[in-house]
């Protein structure tokens, strides 16, 4: 059976505590992957957990700050499992016109997308390479990486960086046995975006896109599945885009 490789093995999932994080802990738990779920406010993980766990599945809770490199050891450490599959999601978006952009806004997104991810991502590594198994690690990028929209500068610049520093760490590490993937979600409807996207200007936005409909999250089961099995064991470094045409639609 397609992913049936996936039973038994074990997955740490970042800004896990609702939404798409969320969504792919449970996908995960669904299949036999032990997960622990990791983000910075403790109480909506233990709650995120529950889910994992009547869903049938096996959850732990972490409390995880991912820009910081102390916040990341400790969590990891108080995890004490050795990750066959990182799950790199967590993120901000960040908004507002780019020449009035206060540089702690830009910090903060740059921080937690961008160096979050590396932090996370070196440290899952050092495990992998230390446990001799290799792994699958999936950094959560955007279509932003790839083409700009307005007024998101400091989130277009994190993720086109995500999916640069995607290449360097899997031309780094494949001899390590350890695959290092992006995926690029086009707008997806979630309980945070659906008031928006359910008014005009956001229905302006949505007929732009070619398949002229939000995604769901359901729709990136798929990519995401193949990329942390065995289903994936030849891709590595790449960066597959699940958008409904949207970076295909002309300017």
């Amino acid at each position: 059976m397609l992913f049936e490789d996936l039973k038994g093995k074990s997955a740490l999932v970042t800004g896990a505590s609702g939404g798409l994080g969320l969504h792919f802990a449970e996908l995960l738990a669904r299949h036999g992957v032990a997960v622990v779920l990791a983000a910075r406010r403790k109480e909506a993980l233990e709650e995120a957990c529950v889910r994992v766990a009547a869903a049938g599945g096996s959850a732990q809770a972490v409390q995880m700050d991912v820009a910081d490199s102390a916040s990341v050891a400790a969590a990891l450490a108080e995890a004490a499992v050795d990750f066959d599959i990182l799950i790199n999601n967590a993120g901000i978006s960040g908004a507002g016109r780019a020449v009035d952009l206060e540089e702690a806004e830009w910090d903060g997104v740059l921080d937690t997308n961008l160096k979050g991810t590396f932090l996370v991502a070196q440290a899952v590594a050092r495990g992998m390479r230390e446990a001799g198994r290799g792994g699958a690690i999936v950094n959560i990028a955007s279509i932003l990486g790839h083409r700009v929209a307005g007024n998101v500068s400091a989130y277009a610049a994190s993720k086109a960086g995500v999916i640069q520093l995607t290449k360097a760490l899997a031309l780094e590490w494949a001899r390590d046995g350890i695959r290092v993937n992006a995926l690029c979600p086009g707008y997806i409807e979630t309980a945070i975006n659906r008031d928006f996207f359910a008014s005009e200007a956001g229905q302006q936005l949505v007929r732009r896109i070619p398949q002229r409909r939000l995604g769901q999250p359901r729709e990136l089961d798929g990519a995401l599945l193949l990329l942390a099995s065995a289903a994936g064991s030849y891709i590595t470094g790449s960066s597959i885009e699940v958008d409904g045409g949207h970076l295909v639609s002309s300017l």
